[in-house]
């Protein structure tokens, strides 16, 4: 029941608008102190909170987070999406739908070199859709495909939530085992993670191309050829493309071979963005000042939703929540394939007004144990729930990617086309979880051949 209390306490000040790292953290606190008056919680456990921050400070994995976003930051400053697009454009350009084809290959591109949604939207936003519109183009599809091709940064690796994901299963792997009584070292790593969610992250990317290519099918005129376009040659299109592969290939690679850790992987992405930015004669004191104040602002804001879901899961565990969410889950019928839909519905549907973070940090730590215990591989779980939260981009009223776009679209783009086609996309992405979770050999084979 104290459980129960705890998460209707912070809906309700979530739903006030408060600051989601202050309204977990401070609505735990609360919660804590009725219930330590009214004898239900003991205020012992609070003890443990400091090692418990401690631990989020220090911890080496979530060391690759502040890293991968000045990463992504630099490359985005430095206009790499903008010469993407303008290559790809001419490649594809005069093939009907052949626009939004090289919108998604740019945003899959964009997304494994910079994982930052946000920026990709915009970028993509600013360039793709005025011309998208001009040649035209509907705005639905212009403006769906732009949204959904932004968001491919949570599934690809290396992506951020990936990073998150890893340290969450990780030290819930750790817990299932320890409740079994068959304790080992092994863990879940954000390398098993990033070589899981490859080939998913792929499949989406061919859903996005599989529907773009079947309006130009089916609705040619929601999808026309760009025009006269100047075909590229090969020479500009290797100097576009071949440096942002590379750094893929060396931070994925180097974390894949074994060769370097995340964190150790990050810093040499890091230091990738800066030879490129360099090299593209674009860095400069402005671009670091910026980059540097981005990476502060957004490293702090996650690591204060760290901090606050710390105390969180503490307050939940210690007013019995974990034994109940175990019990009610091992308790349904149909067994675990039912525990998992529950909490994959519960995700989706959470991710309509929460980020992902908040769900990672909430949500996950609260349910994966059990899961775990049930038997469910963690990596496919791990894959499962990244793809699921990508859908909160997407999904109104908050989708993130919807207001991104918002921002930068013209006014005459109504709010509604935004909304109506993202629709077809979440739709996709809700068939490529549906194929996940039937065929788990999708996120399970590629670390089983890399990692054994």
């Amino acid at each position: 029941m104290g459980a129960l209390v705890l998460f209707a306490a912070v809906a309700a000040i979530l739903l006030t608008g408060y600051p989601v790292a202050f309204a977990l953290g401070g609505g735990a606190l609360l919660v804590a102190g009725i219930a330590t008056l009214t004898g239900h919680f003991d205020p012992v456990l609070l003890d443990t909170l400091p090692s418990r921050i401690y631990g989020v400070m220090t911890n080496q994995t979530l060391m690759a987070v502040p890293l991968f976003v000045f990463m992504g930051v630099v490359l985005e400053r430095s206009r790499l999406a903008e010469d993407l697009l303008d290559t790809m454009a001419g490649l594809f350009g005069n093939l009907r739908g052949g626009m939004a084809i090289a919108v998604v290959l740019v945003g899959a591109l964009m997304g494994a070199s910079t994982g930052i949604i946000g920026a990709t939207v915009v970028t993509m936003g600013l360039l793709a859709l005025p011309t998208m519109l001009d040649r035209g183009h509907d705005p639905r599809t212009a403006t769906g495909t732009i949204c959904a091709s932004g968001t491919l940064g949570q599934i690809l690796p290396p992506s951020i939530i990936l990073v998150l994901l890893g340290d969450v299963l990780g030290s819930a792997y750790q817990k299932a085992q320890l409740a079994q009584g068959n304790y080992s070292p092994d863990t879940v790593s954000v390398g098993d993670l990033f070589a899981g969610a490859l080939l998913p992250g792929l499949l989406l990317v061919g859903l996005y191309i599989g529907y773009v290519l079947w309006l130009a099918w089916r609705r040619p005129e929601r999808v026309p050829a760009a025009g006269s376009e100047a075909r590229p040659g090969i020479g500009r299109v290797l100097r576009v493309l071949v440096p942002p592969l590379a750094l893929i290939v060396a931070v994925l690679g180097s974390i894949l071979g074994g060769i370097a850790t995340p964190t150790e992987a990050a810093g040499v992405g890091a230091i990738g963005a800066l030879i490129l930015a360099a090299a593209r004669r674009r860095l400069g004191v402005e671009l670091l000042r910026g980059s540097a104040r981005s990476t502060l602002q957004v490293t702090a804001m996650v690591f204060l939703i760290f901090i606050a879901a710390s105390v969180f899961s503490l307050v939940f565990r210690g007013l019995g929540g974990d034994e109940a969410v175990e019990s009610f889950l091992t308790n349904l019928p149909g067994g675990t394939a039912t525990a998992v839909l529950l909490v994959m519905v519960v995700m989706f549907l959470l991710g309509f007004i929460l980020d992902f973070i908040e769900i990672t940090y909430v949500v996950v730590p609260v349910v994966a144990p059990a899961l775990l215990m049930m038997g469910v591989d963690p990596v496919w779980l791990g894959v499962l729930i990244a793809m699921n939260l990508q859908t909160s981009f997407l999904t109104p009223p908050f989708g993130f990617a919807l207001f991104y776009l918002r921002g930068v679209a013209p006014e005459s783009v109504p709010t509604g086309a935004l909304y109506r086609g993202a629709l077809p996309f979440i739709a996709l992405q809700l068939v490529a979880l549906a194929i996940l979770a039937g065929w788990p050999e999708l996120a399970t084979w590629l670390p089983e051949q890399i990692y054994g």
